[in-house]
This record gives structure tokens, sequence and C-alpha cells, in this order.
């Protein structure tokens, strides 16, 4: 079965299919200065987006891994994220504190979801 790519960089892809499940690449705020909230509901935005743009949704969720600059900030994400989920949907889920790679990004999201 055939591999697509799509929004290729040199070192990554924003969007791998194979064999009837959508990897997306971590996604992040478009913008760092909002505070958890806002930056949980940018970038599940954007995750929303490239599922959608892969033929998939937010309701064929397979895993997610979290990552949080600081795990004080983790019931501030729970909030956003539990009314984005829709019921019966949840993946299997990590939460990891870890350093990011802008010191302004307080959540980075990677994302697993089936075809339908």
């Amino acid at each position: 079965m055939a591999i697509q790519r799509l929004h290729t960089e040199s070192r990554y892809s924003e969007i791998v299919i194979h064999n009837g499940t959508v990897y997306l690449a971590g996604q992040l705020a478009d913008d760092y200065a909002g505070d958890i909230a806002r930056q949980t509901a940018e970038t599940l935005d954007n995750i929303e987006r490239l599922l959608a743009e892969a033929g998939s949704d937010k309701s064929r969720l397979l895993a997610v891994t979290i990552h949080l600059k600081d795990l004080a900030d983790y019931a501030g994400m729970n909030a956003v994220w539990d009314a984005w989920l829709p019921a019966g949907c949840a993946p299997a889920r990590t939460c990891v504190e870890a350093k990011l790679y802008d010191p302004r990004a307080r959540v980075e999201m990677t994302v697993v979801a089936a075809l339908p």
C-alpha cells in the first residue's frame, strides 16, 4: 500500500497516511501569546483541520500524545480537551511534561487517527 505525505518539509510531513491510518506531526497553537486554554483550543483547531484534509475527523482518534511545558497546565488543557472531544470517542492518550522547542509554547499534540 502506498504512503501519502502531505505538507512535507525537509524534516517532516504534517500528515502521513498509510494503510487506513492518519498520522499527524506534533501540532501547536498558531499564537504562543495565549494561555493554556487558548493554545489548546488553537492546537485542537489545527488537528481538526488536518484530519479533515486527510479524510478523517476527531471521532476517529486512535492515540494522542500530549506534551505540556508545565504539568500545572494539565487541568486547563483538559477543560478544553473535554469540551472538544465527542462523547464515547476517547483515544488512547499519554500526557507528559516536556521542554518544547519554543519557550512560549505551552502544549504540543501528536495524533494518530483512523480513516473511515
